[in-house]
């Protein structure tokens, strides 16, 4: 079971075994409730620890909740009120289906939860959403689905009017694979040695120039989810209620076409990839058009997020996820640099 806010792939990212560390977050959480009308002391069950913390929040007052516990230093408040702002506008336009954000009892979407030692975090509450993550027993349809679902918050991404406050990240070069990455840098990935370096700092050399080449104009560069994966959609298993799209914590500014790099976040080695690359693309043309120009960008797109999550594991070793993908990931990301150098990376 998964619920609104959270990305599977993320559970449990940190390390979960730090009582210390979760008895502090759990404060900071339980600091908000009476904000929302609920009793501090109502049972909270811990969803996971990764970027964010996230927990359910088991009132017997109310409907359940979601309460997501921001990590320092990544948003600004404006920042996640914009996002909150987007999943705002997507519910209210009907463009897909997202988890409702539930307010404070002053009207307050972005609330600050405190330790008694000070520390003070964000906080955003989520209304319940029953559903399970695609489990990849019907891999191609769901990639099907997730390019046509994509392409749904594209088309609104274009014509929205953001409110004039409106500031996310974005998503570039320089900010993905530059020296002051939003997630560091890749050449701090794990297992990065000068040979691995000089690969890969080619790789990263023909992205750029690729990007380049291809424009960040208003009809290839907008607001985007960022992280479009089958993990951030929740599906009825009875198939009566609708998809829902979730966790928008990394939506910002950058290329459209980046969000099918992000769908193959962590495999872009599988020998299927061509296959759901087609998939995709196939979902995504029941919406709107990829010229041949679109078509020829998809490797450079895959590869920039490529880079990009070796910059992530390098600046996230201390979490589950980036120990359990260790210096292969490296390994095969070289092997994925070189066919991407020799053309023949996703080539039909």
């Amino acid at each position: 079971m998964t619920v609104a806010g959270i990305s599977p792939e993320r559970t449990l990212r940190r390390p979960d075994g730090d009582p210390a560390r979760r008895q502090r977050l759990e404060l900071i959480a339980r600091s908000v409730l009476p904000r929302y009308g609920i009793a501090p002391d109502t049972p909270l069950r811990l969803l996971n620890i990764s970027e964010n913390a996230t927990y359910a929040v088991e009132d017997s007052t109310g409907p359940r909740s979601v309460l997501r516990v921001h990590r320092l230093g990544y948003h600004s408040a404006a920042a996640v009120e914009s996002e909150l702002d987007w999943i705002g506008a997507l519910r209210s336009d009907a463009v897909v289906a997202v988890p409702a954000v539930l307010p404070a009892l002053d009207g307050s979407r972005v609330v600050a939860g405190h330790h008694p030692d000070g520390e003070a975090r964000h906080v955003v509450r989520f209304a319940w959403v029953d559903g399970v993550e695609p489990h990849g027993a019907r891999l191609v349809d769901d990639f099907r689905e997730l390019g046509e679902v994509t392409a749904h918050l594209h088309a609104h991404a274009r014509s929205w009017r953001r409110p004039p406050a409106f500031t996310r990240f974005r998503w570039d070069a320089d900010t993905s694979i530059g020296a002051d990455g939003h997630w560091g840098h890749w050449r701090h990935g794990l297992g990065v040695g000068r040979p691995e370096g000089e690969i890969l700092g080619r790789c990263a050399d023909l992205v750029r120039a690729r990007l380049k080449a291809f424009g960040d104009g208003p009809d290839r560069f907008g607001l985007i989810h960022a992280d479009m994966r089958l993990a951030n959609l929740l599906i009825d298993p009875t198939g009566t209620a609708p998809v829902h799209v979730i966790d928008f914590d990394d939506c910002g500014f950058g290329w459209y076409l980046y969000d099918l790099g992000a769908s193959l976040s962590f495999i872009e080695h599988d020998p299927r990839v061509p296959e759901l690359v087609d998939a995709w693309t196939a979902g995504y043309r029941r919406l709107a058009v990829l010229g041949p120009d679109d078509e020829a960008m998809l490797p450079t797109f895959v590869m920039l997020r490529r880079l990009l999550l070796v910059a992530w594991i390098g600046s996230h070793a201390d979490t589950d996820l980036a120990r359990s993908l260790g210096a292969e990931y490296t390994v095969t990301s070289c092997d994925l640099a070189g066919r991407y150098l020799s053309g023949s990376y996703l080539a039909g």
